[in-house]
């Protein structure tokens, strides 16, 4: 493992689809790191490795082999990122895995524990918690501009068009916006409220007809006592979602609306809007309410995970979202689909979800 602060990692890429490209992208970006080999069976992702001029592997094991690089980027299907998961870190070579870290808890968790107990950091693509503005907001609600949190109200609201759905899988369980929309949505009020302990469920494949979810309702207990109350649809023509609002992919056109309300004893807060609602003298809704705009830089979260991940490798930091995150949210998740599937409220802790 390359332990020079300063000098460039060597980044491998496992999965050269569309994600696995955006991640390219951001390594040749980043000033200290170097794409070292592009790891995916297809002769596609053969051409593409040659074209950028790194090496190319057809499987993990095969690159492992030949020469271990410093890291290692895995996007590939998510039945895949235990396996690869765990051939790296037996080789002593760090991870990010893309989100889900897996497509199942018991298995995440192998991942995890085998990882601490070779001392090699395993970090999860939940990329948004690297955006300025989640670092901008966790640092108001840090200062207790807005006093304890007292209920949270988020919203993933869009569209997806009817050919999305041509790809088999994705009108079929496991796919449904649940596991591929609202689990980036409950890792940040996560990162931002706290430890889920309670959920209850309901969903919906009334608009579609598909054999999964298109609509979701989700209310959720936090540690801190805070409840919260979550909707996901792919169905719904609407501005509220974070990849409609918060601008951190150009794929999607920015609204400039709200899809996060975190409020307080003290003030609310819009994410990623930035606004801040208080009042200075007496709180009461009879009395003025005031607003604020913070400040957040703009840069693609993608390169601040990037620039994390080589900091991880050299020992200069500690994981953002270590495995052990990525498992609680993908815990959290299926702590609601179970409600959703049972019909009741499911306490975390007391069902197996902790």
């Amino acid at each position: 493992m390359n332990s020079e602060p300063g000098k460039p990692v060597h980044i491998a890429v496992a999965g050269a689809g569309l994600i696995g490209r955006r991640h390219v992208q951001a390594v040749d970006r980043c000033d200290t790191a170097i794409v070292a080999a592009i790891v995916d069976p297809d002769l596609a992702a053969r051409d593409f490795a040659a074209s950028i001029g790194c090496d190319w592997y057809a499987s993990i094991d095969d690159m492992l082999d030949a020469s271990p690089p410093d890291g290692v980027i895995i996007a590939t299907p998510n039945q895949m990122h235990v396996d690869n998961g765990l051939a790296c870190v037996r080789a002593g070579v760090p991870v990010l895995v893309e989100k889900p870290i897996a497509d199942n808890s018991a298995s995440a968790a192998q991942l995890v524990d085998e990882a601490a107990g070779l001392n090699v950091p395993v970090l999860v693509g939940h990329h948004r918690r690297h955006n300025p503005l989640i670092d901008a907001a966790r640092q108001q609600i840090e200062s207790g501009s807005i006093g304890d949190i007292v209920a949270v109200h988020a919203a993933c609201w869009l569209y997806k068009p009817d050919a999305y759905f041509d790809v088999a899988w994705r009108t079929r369980q496991g796919a449904g916006p649940v596991f591929i929309n609202l689990i980036h949505d409950i890792d940040l009020l996560r990162y931002l409220v706290g430890d889920v302990v309670s959920v209850q469920a309901a969903e919906s494949a009334h608009t579609r007809k598909h054999d999964v979810e298109d609509t979701a309702a989700i209310i959720v207990g936090f540690a801190n006592g805070a409840l919260g109350t979550i909707t996901v649809s792919d169905s719904i023509v609407a501005p509220w979602s974070w990849e409609l609002t918060a601008a951190e992919n150009p794929a999607y056109p920015k609204t400039g609306e709200t899809c996060y309300f975190i409020g307080g004893t003290r003030g609310s807060l819009e994410i990623p809007k930035g606004k801040v609602w208080s009042q200075d003298g007496e709180r009461s809704w009879w009395q003025p309410i005031d607003q604020t705009v913070y400040d957040a830089d703009s840069r693609d979260p993608l390169d601040a995970q990037i620039e994390h991940f080589r900091q991880v490798i050299a020992g200069a930091e500690q994981p953002i979202v270590s495995g052990l995150e990525g498992l609680k949210s993908l815990k959290v998740i299926e702590a609601i689909k179970a409600s959703a599937r049972d019909g009741k409220r499911i306490d975390l802790e007391q069902h197996g979800f902790k």
